[in-house]
């Protein structure tokens, strides 16, 4: 029988990772990337051969980065994203506050201009999606969510009197508003419809209670089973929470939607290669291509900088940026 510690002792501390874990869920971080930021401390270690963090400095770091790049061959982006985890464990839960964090360099991602869709190769491939994955391609299109951000929406964020939908922490930990496409709402209050019956029948199996964000679980106990906190676009089945070990019922995964849309592309002959995002890149050129000014599109998209929705103003140029090109000047006998 293994002895009980006396009070005098002091308490086990927690595993590397565990502090990990806990640090990201106290900041808020999405589940998502809590794991991307755990696998790639894991990988460092092991790259390491196991050695403890603490015992690895700049070099190390820089060292693992050069191998991402030279051996991994990832793109830059990748790489980004494990020094951003790295840099996270340091500055975060070791609590290292070394000027060498600073002087890691990030790769240099290239500036390449967002795959857009037509008008017409937006309705071919809408027309050939169904049931919830075709409703949220329609919102995507119609309001440049992000997939996620259409995925989180809550029953109390769609408005139909005001024609409003409500983004809630989206990217940057922002709230904003976008429109509520007038000709989707026939289709979604059917579908609110569905959702509600689905959330009776949790209910009376003893579920019925949906993930509450901030630890709002704990401030309001029966908040997470009422029906403006119940997801828009719930899962098919039950799951288990990840982090609570609870059975509820999640919203539906990004991989089934993507999946969807990359078969829609497929059936409808677009030579693009088209993901759910390239619904918000054609919602934001086609808004500038009639005429909207980009400040409202960049408040639509909810971006911080303008710049960053300047990018669909090189994708309105036609060719070599509008220029008619000398030899369709020429006489052609």
């Amino acid at each position: 029988m293994s002895s009980i510690p006396s009070q005098s002792e002091p308490p086990t501390a927690p595993k590397l990772l565990d502090q990990v874990r806990g640090r990201i869920r106290f900041k808020h971080y999405s589940i998502r990337t809590e794991q991307a930021y755990v696998d790639w401390i894991k990988r460092f270690i092991r790259h390491f051969g196991k050695q403890h963090p603490k015992d690895l400095g700049a070099d190390e770091v820089q060292a693992f980065l050069t191998h991402l790049a030279v051996v991994g061959r990832v793109a830059a982006s990748t790489q980004n994203q494990a020094k951003s985890a790295l840099l996270f464990l340091y500055k975060e839960v070791l609590g290292v506050e070394l000027p060498w964090l600073d002087k890691v360099e990030s790769a240099k991602t290239p500036k390449r201009l967002p795959v857009v869709l037509t008008r017409d190769e937006v309705m071919a491939m809408l027309s050939r999606l169904e049931g919830s994955s075709g409703l949220i391609a329609r919102l995507l299109y119609g309001t440049g969510l992000r997939i996620m951000e259409c995925l989180r929406l809550r029953v109390k964020d769609v408005n139909f009197e005001r024609g409003e939908i409500l983004v809630r922490d989206g990217k940057g930990a922002k709230d904003r508003v976008t429109m509520l496409p007038a000709s989707v709402v026939p289709a979604l209050r059917v579908h609110f419809d569905r959702v509600r019956e689905l959330h009776r029948q949790d209910l009376a199996g003893g579920h019925g209670e949906v993930h509450l964000p901030y630890a709002l679980d704990r401030k309001y106990p029966s908040a997470g089973r009422e029906w403006m906190w119940q997801y828009v676009f719930p899962a098919a089945g039950l799951s288990v929470d990840p982090r609570s070990g609870v059975v509820r019922r999640h919203h539906v995964q990004d991989q089934s939607v993507q999946r969807a849309i990359r078969q829609a592309v497929r059936d409808a002959g677009i030579n693009k290669p088209a993901t759910p995002h390239t619904l918000r890149h054609s919602f934001a050129t086609h808004l500038l291509e009639s005429g909207y000014d980009i400040r409202t599109v960049q408040e639509l998209l909810g971006h911080s900088d303008v710049s960053t929705t300047m990018i669909y103003t090189h994708v309105l140029n036609r060719g070599g940026r509008g220029v008619a090109s000398p030899l369709d000047k020429l006489a052609v006998n």
